[in-house]
């Protein structure tokens, strides 16, 4: 995997709508289920109510995107880091107190042609897109310095004004963080969940996904799988199936984490032993790029997360999750897709908030 993605070009799906302004914002529909729904749904909720008045808007109780990176660290600290960045990061609508943000502008739901699933073509896929990553070299780092992620990103959820309910999409917008190698220091900034300044990640626990933690975690492709299901076993939502919840969390590291190079390759290679772990002839990511994706169907909620690489190159553009089939509510329709993004940048940078290629 190349450490920039190359280039966007103009959107060629369905996806990319004009957004209209909305009056008010409920707690988005979630990709994932991983962490402590209602928990951190409760947390999310109190924060909120904090800091606006009450208003006639009913809140569903789903999966809040900004809970969505999985934490491979030690049991105990799994929960916590979750939390911690949870609580930076789901206060919506005030930064740090400096100023605050106003909420993202939304409209009708993103929908996409759902692509054709290959059980049988997973594994070889997956061979070929670990020889690929194997082939890239990892960044060279040192003590002090900061992992880079740059994105785009979009959610799609219920929204409830005056006893009335749409399924609603943000517009498409930036998510960028940093992270301290050793995971004790961070920053994000995200339109609609942080001010234009952001806010930090730092707090008493490892943020998710540090590099120093991601190097320690093994590379044979049995043995991280083993941890992986550990890990994931010890803190999955009880209806998130155990498989899926596997999956995700490989998804999660691949996608906002930057592993070194040898457990990038080894983590393709783990994902290729989960069962039911499907290719997918064409997807979309957020900035319409179309590649094609190797994916997992959760059947609880009918959703199927697809990891979205380059035909040519194999390098990961992004991730989505689309509704395959309609939830058991019939608030989303097969074709929906509730999650989507673009990865557009990743690298080692010197400081804390510095843009790659600019000095501290």
């Amino acid at each position: 995997m190349n450490a920039t993605p190359s280039q966007p070009h103009p959107a060629e799906w369905t996806e990319t709508q004009e957004l209209l302004p909305s009056v008010e914002r409920d707690l988005p529909a979630g990709r994932h289920q991983f962490h402590k729904e209602q928990m951190m749904a409760q947390i999310h909720e109190d924060l909120r109510a904090a800091a606006r008045p009450a208003a006639p808007v009913v809140t569903p109780q789903r999966r809040n995107p900004f809970l969505r990176r999985a934490i491979l660290l030690p049991a105990g600290a799994f929960a916590l880091a979750g939390a911690v960045v949870a609580g930076v990061a789901l206060s919506g609508g005030n930064g740090d107190g400096d100023g605050g943000t106003a909420d993202l502008a939304t409209g009708p739901a993103l929908t996409t042609q759902i692509g054709a699933a290959d059980p049988k073509g997973a594994p070889q896929l997956l061979d070929r897109i670990s020889l690929a990553a194997a082939d890239t070299s990892g960044p060279a780092v040192h003590d002090g310095q900061y992992t880079y992620i740059a994105s785009k990103v979009a959610s799609t959820y219920p929204k409830t004004v005056d006893d009335k309910t749409t399924i609603v999409s943000q517009q498409l917008h930036d998510r960028r963080v940093w992270m301290s190698l050793d995971g004790k220091d961070g920053w994000l900034i995200e339109a609609g969940e942080t001010s234009d300044e952001g806010r930090t990640l730092a707090g008493p626990n490892p943020i998710a996904g540090a590099y120093d933690a991601l190097a320690k975690l093994p590379t044979d492709p049995d043995a991280l799988l083993r941890h992986i299901y550990k890990e994931s076993d010890a803190n999955r939502d009880p209806e998130v199936p155990r498989d899926q919840a596997a999956f995700v969390a490989i998804g999660d590291l691949l996608n906002e984490s930057y592993p070194p190079a040898d457990l990038n390759a080894a983590l393709y290679k783990a994902a290729a032993k989960i069962p039911g772990v499907v290719a997918v002839d064409d997807a979309v990511d957020a900035m319409g790029r179309h590649g094609i994706a190797v994916a997992r169907q959760n059947d609880t909620d009918g959703q199927r997360t697809e990891w979205i690489f380059d035909k040519k190159t194999l390098e990961l553009l992004g991730e989505r999750t689309v509704q395959v089939k309609a939830d058991k509510d019939g608030e989303f329709k097969a074709g929906t897709v509730t999650f989507t993004s673009a990865l557009t940048q990743r690298a080692v940078v010197d400081g804390n908030k510095q843009l790659p290629g600019k000095a501290s």
